[in-house]
């Protein structure tokens, strides 16, 4: 089965149409004030309104308020929203039966023990990504964890990889690890929050032709 692509971090029709043209499977927007990656809800709205069918839109937040992410879900209408700070396994499976919508968690991996944390998600998230532990943001940080953590790893639900992925190395982490779906921000950036057309379509061409 192909691997799925999320290029997350988009905040220009430009560069979300050049991650659709080159096969992305889902497109990330992030809400979050902190980031330099950051879009508003009307922004978001707006640029998630001209994409096609083919591409699925991730709403990524951090510990949202409550009423704050219904009113992102009412005005943006993302298929996924991807939960990247404390929530709880609670939190998310109320928002799934709330809203229907799938619930991503990311998650820091430090060692080991950190993967057998994966398993309480079951049942409540949709899928987990695996990301390199948190530093002056809780993602995009451009690193990455030790990808032989995941040798003989057997998960609990359906995962991805994120943290430090490039068109250089992506190829060896799905190599290595079986990742049933890679996620890149900073990896296809020209600079913090500026993404690289060229680098995007890199990205999934070395995706496919691992």
């Amino acid at each position: 089965m192909p691997t799925l692509v999320k290029i997350c971090g988009l905040s220009t029709p430009e560069t979300i149409a050049a991650a659709v043209q080159a096969g992305a499977t889902y497109v990330g927007l992030v809400h979050f004030p902190k980031s330099p990656r950051h879009v508003s809800v009307a922004k978001a709205a707006m640029l998630r309104r001209d994409l096609p069918e083919t591409a699925k839109v991730v709403l990524l937040v951090v510990d949202p308020e409550p009423h704050a992410l219904a009113e992102a879900v009412r005005t943006v209408g993302p298929q996924v929203v991807q939960f990247h700070g404390s929530e709880t396994p609670e939190t998310l499976a109320r928002f799934r039966a709330e809203t229907g919508i799938e619930a991503w968690r990311a998650m820091a991996v430090k060692d080991a023990a950190s993967l057998a944390n994966v398993a309480q998600f079951r049942g409540a998230a949709d899928r987990v990504l695996l990301d390199a532990p948190a530093s002056a943001l809780p993602g995009g940080n451009g690193t990455s964890f030790d990808w032989s953590l995941l040798a003989g790893w057997e998960a609990p639900l359906p995962w991805g990889l994120a943290g430090g992925l490039t068109p250089a190395n992506v190829g060896d982490a799905i190599r290595l690890t079986g990742a049933p779906l890679v996620d890149t921000s900073s990896g296809v950036e020209r600079s913090p929050g500026i993404k690289d057309v060229d680098k995007i379509t890199a990205f999934c061409k070395a995706t496919r032709n691992t």
